[in-house]
């Protein structure tokens, strides 16, 4: 048994099929890994710090830890120092001299017996490279993701530890 279809049905189902695909999302189009909500759980002193943290850092660690960050599309929303309107994403991969805005490096650079990879892997890093993800935000924070549900960022001569929500 033979089906006719009309040039007129076949067009609108083309364009039917044009159409959903172009408004629904679809599997490829998912929400990038770091969108969502997290919990900064813990601080530690960075370790580019010699000596105590000051106390404006201490202060403010102490109002960051237990709170929540919210990476969106087209914002970051949460406490004062880590907000963010209008964000720029970037992911790449960072090794040990680049992480916490090259601060690894640098420390290298002073004293040739800091070994970039060592310090990171005191942090929790392991491996050789990490994704990071460049805000682009005025506040220059940088989000290193350890896996795929802790990230961290340096803020203030303290490292702070997020977890996925």
């Amino acid at each position: 048994m033979a089906v006719l279809i009309s040039q007129a049905t076949m067009k609108i189902c083309f364009i039917t099929a044009l159409l959903s695909s172009v408004l629904l999302p679809s599997a490829s189009g998912a929400e990038p890994f770091y969108i969502g909500t997290w919990k900064i759980t813990s601080a530690t002193v960075a370790p580019w710090r010699d000596g105590p943290p000051y106390e404006s850092d201490l202060a403010e660690m102490k109002t960051l830890v237990n709170k929540m960050v919210t990476i969106q599309r087209a914002a970051i929303a949460g406490p004062r120092p880590v907000a963010c309107k209008g964000p720029h994403y970037q992911v790449k991969d960072y090794p040990a001299d680049m992480l916490f805005q090259g601060e690894f490096g640098e420390m290298h650079r002073r004293d040739h017996s800091a070994d970039p990879a060592k310090i990171a892997a005191k942090l929790g890093f392991q491996g050789s490279s990490w994704k990071t993800l460049e805000t682009g935000c005025g506040n220059e924070l940088d989000y290193h993701f350890l896996d795929p549900g802790t990230a961290v960022f340096g803020l203030n001569n303290y490292v702070y530890t997020l977890k996925k929500q």
